[in-house]
């Protein structure tokens, strides 16, 4: 972990500084997420040289939060650019999840290991004005989470004598479809969007393909067809599931296909709970 991450994280970080048109000695804030390694000091301290960050950068790190980590910086990046306009924060996801390769003949292992990569990505986050916004560029205009009641056991990550196991119970479909669509209309309905059909007033949905299962669950859940969840699908076609970074991976796309906003961007993580962050 200690000489892949800051290596993938340093690439994802400078192409995202690069593609944002600001200079390393511009970011005042680092955001880094990860649950695949724990060490200290961490891939943050690394990128400072890898960078040339200033040493006076404000450094948060969001841990052990699964697959919808990226959202929950993204709500982090959001707080800081808001409390302080002038600010410039990076955001910075790396996972290596093919660290945590389980032996064996148990079932979930095996689904976890031909599931989850390794990968990592990167955004920058500013206050801006409307007048100043490019078009390109994503607002967050809002951000929301919700456990899911009796769920707790649905999808576990814990660290044992053999590396960090995980466990994706065959409930989690049914919770996601039982559960996302009431919250969803409830969230959307404080966002201020849609005043009948709050779903169909969304333009384009990231959902975090966990696994194909997920995809198709959201899917039914939410009304969608396999056209509305094709990014996601391609993705983890193209690509597994990443874990934190997949979401800004599937953002990244819809960027530059210009896919019709609002988008919203769903992630889901042991609790079971969901993340979303709404981009206009």
């Amino acid at each position: 972990y200690s000489r892949s991450a800051p290596v993938l994280a340093g690439r994802a970080a400078a192409n995202a500084i690069e593609d944002a048109g600001v200079k390393p000695s511009q970011i005042t804030h680092l955001i880094t997420v990860s649950c695949t390694g724990f060490e200290a000091p961490g891939v943050d301290i690394d990128l400072y040289a890898t960078l040339g960050l200033s040493q006076t950068v404000e450094r948060t790190h969001i841990g052990f939060m699964g697959c919808h980590g990226a959202l929950n910086g993204l709500r982090i990046a959001r707080a800081i650019a808001e409390s302080r306009p002038n600010s410039t924060v990076l955001l910075v996801a790396v996972e290596l999840c093919t660290l945590h390769f389980q032996h064996g003949w148990d079932a979930q292992r095996i689904v976890a290991n031909a599931l989850f990569a390794d990968g990592a990505a990167a955004v920058v986050v500013r206050a801006r004005s409307p007048g100043d916004r490019d078009q390109s560029e994503f607002e967050i205009a809002a951000t929301g989470a919700c456990v899911f009641p009796d769920s707790t056991g649905a999808m576990t990550w814990r660290i044992t004598d053999h590396g960090f196991a995980m466990t994706l119970s065959p409930t989690t479909p049914g919770l996601i479809r039982e559960h996302l669509r009431p919250w969803i209309n409830a969230w959307l309905d404080t966002c201020g969007v849609g005043d009948i059909d709050r779903v169909g007033a969304i333009g384009s949905w990231a959902i975090h393909p966990g696994g194909p299962r997920i995809v198709t669950a959201a899917q039914s859940a939410l009304g969608l067809t396999p056209a509305d969840t094709a990014c996601s699908s391609d993705v983890l076609r193209e690509h597994g599931n990443m874990s934190s970074p997949t979401i800004l991976f599937i953002l990244d796309r819809m960027r530059t296909a210009n896919a019709p906003r609002p988008i919203v961007a769903l992630g889901f993580g042991p609790g079971l709970s969901v993340e979303a962050t709404l981009l206009v």
